[in-house]
């Protein structure tokens, strides 16, 4: 009868530990990542039209990166070609201005059917 109790005490402990090693994993370093896929912000965003569902399931969670226009900026977010929301963790660069051409970096946490934007977070500006 004791054995049984070590035994289930063991296998609680293990389940213990998995789940908490599951639910407090590491957060991922998008500057550090590898980009999955890099293209212009008009490609991407066909792509959402065309099948959300399809481009999600490819798309979803990956490091991207993502160039084309900028059609707005904010002090930590930017719009690019009305298509692409980019939120940075830090404030942007103050130089950057509309129209100006850019190249970010970010992860795809999902598509806003209302506004017709791919949603990126953690983006860094990739200097070419």
């Amino acid at each position: 009868m004791k054995r049984n109790w070590i035994v289930l005490i063991i296998v609680l402990l293990i389940i213990a530990l998995i789940g908490y090693n599951y639910i407090y994993q590491d957060h991922r370093n998008i500057e550090n990542e590898k980009a999955e896929f890099s293209l212009n912000s008009s490609k991407i965003a066909q792509q959402f039209l065309d099948d959300v569902t399809s481009a999600e399931q490819k798309y979803l969670n990956k490091t991207i990166e993502v160039s084309g226009l900028i059609s707005d900026i904010n002090s930590n977010d930017i719009t690019i070609e009305d298509a692409v929301f980019c939120q940075f963790s830090n404030d942007t660069d103050t130089s950057l201005k509309n129209n100006n051409t850019i190249k970010i970096k970010g992860r795809v946490i999902g598509y806003d059917d209302l506004l017709e934007q791919i949603k990126l977070d953690q983006c860094i500006i990739i200097k070419e």
